[in-house]
């Protein structure tokens, strides 16, 4: 993967809306975070953990975990959330950890901002033997015709960009499995608008295009009975992948 300025800009786009992205991204499947962890997990790393939503799906399943994020302001913001994990600067390619430490490296929504073959290799010298790196990503399911519309406008249908389906793994990782989750996340509309405006394309948007783009996402929504109660149902995806050292 080629990482240029405008990617890394990106990436260390959300630290600046740390508390838009807290506020309105989903959390994970319980199901599907389990399901990339191998069994008997203790150790596990949440690799750019963002503010933390997989770390709090993490914390139920797993005796110690901890967190490394390369953005200070996503760092402050979950170890405000989550005070009793530890909470590391660093990168899918430069990680702060010992060789051999942990059970599990789990990476949500973050792979597609590493490089996969220094993140594979950094990645496989952290884990154990038998450890595995899980990968996860949510989608909004866009087979819901409002849900489509709504990312046509966002001009970022599906978000294939991310490669979710059939990430890059590189050695020491080679075959890996697959687990899809259907679910459902309720959001007050705030916690939506503030869902749409905390992805990097629409966060990075000069002020004026970016308030133009919310505008027609209100619009969408009061255009349709079903979406202008106080909540709204977003359909998700989630992608989860698993491979083994």
């Amino acid at each position: 993967m080629q990482h240029d300025e405008h990617h890394d800009r990106n990436a260390l786009s959300f630290g600046a809306i740390a508390d838009v992205y807290e506020r309105g991204r989903p959390g994970y499947p319980a199901e599907a975070i389990a399901w990339v962890l191998p069994p008997g997990a203790s150790r596990v790393v949440d690799l750019g953990a963002g503010t933390g939503k997989a770390t709090r799906v993490l914390t139920t399943l797993a005796a110690e975990v901890l967190a490394v994020e390369p953005d200070p302001g996503m760092r402050t913001a979950l170890a405000r959330v989550l005070p009793d994990v530890p909470v590391l600067e660093g990168t899918g390619e430069a990680i702060p950890l010992e060789d051999d430490w942990a059970d599990a490296v789990v990476v949500a929504q973050a792979w597609h901002w590493m490089d996969p073959v220094a993140a594979s290799r950094e990645i496989g010298r952290v884990l154990r033997p038998d450890g595995t790196l899980g990968l996860v990503w949510n989608l909004r399911d866009e087979t819901v015709p409002w849900v489509a519309r709504m990312s046509a406008l966002m001009h970022q249908p599906g978000e294939r960009v991310m490669g979710v389906e059939h990430p890059a793994f590189a050695p020491p990782f080679a075959r890996h499995e697959r687990h899809e989750v259907r679910w459902v996340h309720e959001q007050s509309r705030e916690e939506f608008l503030a869902m749409v405006a905390s992805r990097s394309y629409v966060s990075t948007l000069e002020a004026a295009e970016r308030q133009a783009l919310l505008g027609r996402i209100e619009d969408l929504l009061d255009g349709d009975p079903a979406l202008s109660g106080d909540v709204i149902a977003v359909p998700y995806v989630t992608y989860a992948h698993r491979a083994s050292r």
